[in-house]
């Protein structure tokens, strides 16, 4: 449970890390983002979610 509490708590840290660094790229973005087809982002999210969860079993084995 430490160990999920301290993945969410990194996830904040570079999440607030981005918008206190480069708010307005974090707001050009967030508007490609919106104009992006829904299928286009359930995509990525997959993508990037294996890539998460590989490199996390990579990292703990």
């Amino acid at each position: 449970m430490k160990d999920l509490f301290s993945a969410v708590c990194l996830v904040a840290v570079l999440e607030g890390l981005f918008l206190f660094a480069a708010p307005r790229a974090w707001k050009r973005m967030a508007e490609h983002l919106l104009m992006l087809p829904s299928v286009a982002l359930r995509r990525w999210g997959g993508v990037i979610l294996l890539a998460g969860l590989t490199t996390l079993w990579w990292l703990r084995h």
